[in-house]
């Protein structure tokens, strides 16, 4: 028994640190947009540096469930959980890996007077927040609904982005002078385009952590592979 309370201990612990770091990259990205919509260099260049410590997490909530792996034998059931937040926590560095992406942009972009305000850009911004905000949400209560909710959203992401896409494109088109920083533009949405996947990656492990069914949850690609 002495063993299994200090497994369960250690996979609490597992679980605590996958929701940290998932804290950790959603303030990394809500402050690369703050860095981008209001041309601030010194925020984005924190952004920057946080993305050390968002890589160190991850190695360390791996090398957490590799020995766990090793050194507990788990069942089925934890081990789920185990190999959800080994997944989690890759899709979650990507999001980190972005919002570095975003803060850069954020600083070559510093001395320019943008040609238009970034209303649908913010838009992606704020829903992406959320979908991190109810992913982790989902992963702690382990509340379906909710994930799906998760995935549901990211369609309004993908329209959001064919939108500006589209929009900026016509931009392009009609004045060459706005092809550098409309170009950048595209890439930070792609880039909530990608965090947003990301987000719904977390989601769907945690349909599986739950009913051991890997489940393609987005509305445009669902499929279903059972355990």
């Amino acid at each position: 028994m002495e063993v299994r309370r200090s497994f369960e201990t250690q996979l609490n612990n597992l679980q605590e640190n996958l929701v940290e770091m998932g804290r950790f990259v959603r303030r990394m990205l809500q402050r690369a947009m703050k860095s981008l919509i209001e041309q601030d260099i010194a925020l984005a260049q924190e952004v920057v540096a946080d993305d050390d410590v968002a890589d160190a997490m991850d190695i360390n909530i791996e090398t957490k469930c590799m020995r766990l792996i090793a050194l507990q034998q788990p069942m089925a059931s934890d081990l789920r959980v185990i190999g959800t937040v080994m997944k989690a926590i890759a899709d979650l560095e990507r999001i980190g890996d972005y919002s570095v992406d975003i803060a850069k942009t954020a600083i070559r972009l510093s001395g320019e007077k943008y040609f238009k305000p970034l209303e649908i850009i913010s838009q992606m911004a704020q829903i992406v927040d959320r979908m991190i905000e109810e992913a982790l949400k989902s992963f702690l209560e382990r509340d379906l609904e909710l994930a799906q909710k998760v995935c549901d959203e990211d369609d309004e992401i993908d329209h959001l982005y064919k939108n500006l896409f589209d929009e900026l494109l016509e931009y392009m088109r009609n004045d060459p002078n706005l092809i550098y920083q409309a170009t950048y533009f595209l890439f930070v949405a792609r880039y909530l385009e990608r965090c947003a996947d990301h987000i719904v990656n977390v989601a769907e492990r945690v349909h599986y952590m739950v009913t051991g069914q890997l489940l393609q949850l987005a509305p445009s690609h669902r499929s279903t592979i059972e355990e």
